[in-house]
């Protein structure tokens, strides 16, 4: 059985007007602080509202859609801390963060809430199979310049960030080489060109990294000998012949108005992907109305269901630079070289925001699920029923990768052509 993997990753690069660098930075000595996951539902409830934010702006034309929201929340959570004045108020805001302290509390509980699911388990047949979940954080930092003892304090209690440092004034392209490695490394090769050639720059001063990593078989695997030609329809009313992976058993199934939900855990059950199937002709407007509080009634209509489930294998790539739909939700000062206010990092030059990219990868097979994603920020010098149901999934639909004691969502998107 072909194992699993979900990645998501953040990077954010920073630079600044500074001459001569000061002194070597300091990096932080304290450890990570260690926090129940009874204190994750405040950042899982916000990067769910975020994520239903960047779903609705980024799902604008017929394609296929996929991102991670905690990816790309972390990554700007991260750079966030950094903010200050009304850079601050307006990340806040885009975020979801009532407090900067709390919101770094809960999640960091949220990040080892996902750690903790690792674990071997027992499937329904008495084999067992490793679960892996994973974050990691890293910060690679100029060598020779200074940043605030307090910024690299908080990324180290609330996001287990060590500092490497680099050489990006002189030999930036060595130390793109060598961010690209770790990220490779922690992603097992699925992420292997996150900073692209040209991102970064003798003015870059910080990279900031974050890699989730998920690796688990389905629950209950699809049969590969069940899985036979179908019929799916686009969008556009077009018919495509799919492969359509077939299965019956007992999962968590529910209706609310006119969409179709079904829950497929991953080994274990701690994880799974949640589908979301309109009706024929609804798709549009369940998508684009589709919220957390929304989210939450589907979840509690789940109910187990014998269900004779056809759905279709697909892999795809999603690309996005996200300033546009950042600018418009709200977030502006950070992308302006002479508002934006990151003096919580440093108080030896001027930084702002001149990009922010994402790129996700999924594929959906009979073993189960493998995904990919990574977001950078790059910052630059100032100048249920009872009898069976047959769910047959053969025309649009939602999907989100969920851990189910926090809620929390690694992945959103949806597939309009498999």
């Amino acid at each position: 059985m072909r194992a699993v993997a979900a990645v998501g990753l953040a990077a954010a690069l920073l630079a600044t007007a500074c001459g001569d660098e000061a002194a070597s930075v300091a990096a932080a000595d304290a450890e990570r602080i260690e926090l129940p996951a009874t204190r994750a539902a405040e950042a899982s409830d916000a990067i769910s509202d975020f994520g239903w934010d960047l779903y609705r702006a980024l799902a604008v034309d017929e394609a296929n859609v996929v991102f991670s929201p905690h990816s790309i929340g972390v990554a700007l959570a991260m750079t966030r801390v950094g903010a200050g004045g009304e850079t601050a108020a307006e990340l806040d805001a885009v975020l979801g963060v009532e407090s900067i302290d709390t919101y770094e509390e809960s999640i960091n509980a949220l990040d080892l809430a996902f750690a903790a699911s690792a674990r071997t388990v027992e499937l329904s047949d008495g084999t067992t199979a490793d679960v892996e979940l994973d974050s990691a954080n890293a910060l690679w930092a100029q060598d020779g310049f200074r940043f605030e003892d307090a910024f690299l304090t908080a990324l180290a209690e609330s996001h287990g960030a060590g500092v490497h440092l680099v050489d990006y004034a002189g030999e930036n392209e060595a130390a793109r080489l060598e961010i690209n490695s770790w990220v490779a490394d922690r992603t097992s090769d699925r992420i292997d060109e996150l900073i692209l050639p040209g991102v970064l720059s003798a003015l870059t001063r910080l990279v900031l990294t974050n890699a989730v990593y998920f690796r688990a078989p389905w629950e209950h695997p699809f049969e590969p000998e069940a899985t036979n030609d179908g019929i799916f329809t686009r969008l556009d009313g077009a018919q495509v012949t799919v492969e359509l992976m077939a299965t019956s058993e007992t999962f968590r199934y529910g209706r609310v108005g006119e969409t179709q939900a079904i829950e497929l855990p991953y080994a274990g059950g701690e994880l799974s992907m949640l589908l979301l199937v309109p009706d024929e002709g609804t798709f549009g407007a369940v998508s684009s109305t589709m919220d957390r509080q929304q989210l939450e009634t589907i979840v509690e209509s789940l109910a187990p269901a014998q269900v004779d489930l056809a759905l279709p294998r697909f892999e795809f790539t999603t690309h996005a630079g996200l300033v546009p739909v950042l600018r418009s939700l709200g977030v502006s000062l950070a992308f302006d070289p002479d508002l934006a206010d990151f003096s919580a990092m440093t108080t030896e030059g001027d930084l702002y925001v001149s990009d922010v990219v994402h790129e996700a990868f999924i594929a959906v097979d009979e073993a189960g699920t493998e995904a990919a994603a990574a977001t950078a920020v790059v910052m630059d010098l100032n100048a249920a029923p009872g009898d069976t149901v047959a769910l047959t999934v053969d025309r649009p639909f939602l999907l989100l990768l969920r851990h189910g004691d926090t809620n929390g969502v690694l992945f959103v998107g949806h597939v309009v052509d498999p």
